[in-house]
């Protein structure tokens, strides 16, 4: 009984990291997609238009990485390999939609997010990283 406890544990770290690397490399997206630091924009800067962004690839992440688990039904390395599979796909969805996004509205998106001013295309972008990892989420299913 012990050793099954650890056992799950041990898999629930294994996805946990699986998941923060995603995310990790998430914000990497992010900080290459935009203009300047990301760091400095968000922790020293406080810019709000830059932390949305990031939350909502964040959560988008979080999204995808919590439903691939969920549809894993106990197989452990299938699991992981496809949460790290559909994550990497979500990542790369959401800077798609960010790169059509900016080519079909006006001014350059990048640099309305390092705006200090909040600026409401950041919301629709925002959104766009939801919706898209929610539908990589029902795909997995």
């Amino acid at each position: 009984m012990v050793s099954d406890v650890f056992g799950e544990v041990g898999i629930a770290a294994t996805y946990g990291l699986v998941g923060l690397v995603l995310m990790a490399l998430g914000f990497v997206l992010v900080d290459i997609l935009t203009p300047g630091n990301l760091r400095e924009q968000i922790w020293v800067q406080r810019n709000r238009n830059a932390s949305i962004l990031l939350a909502s690839n964040v959560l988008g992440v979080g999204i995808i990485v919590a439903t691939a688990i969920a549809a894993s039904q106990g197989n452990w390395a299938e699991g992981l390999l496809s949460t790290a599979a559909y994550g990497i796909l979500g990542l790369v969805l959401m800077a798609v939609s960010f790169v059509v996004l900016d080519a079909v509205t006006p001014g350059k998106l990048g640099e309305i997010v390092v705006e200090e001013a909040p600026h409401p295309a950041v919301y629709v972008n925002a959104a766009s990283h939801i919706a898209v990892s929610a539908i990589v989420a029902v795909a997995i299913f």
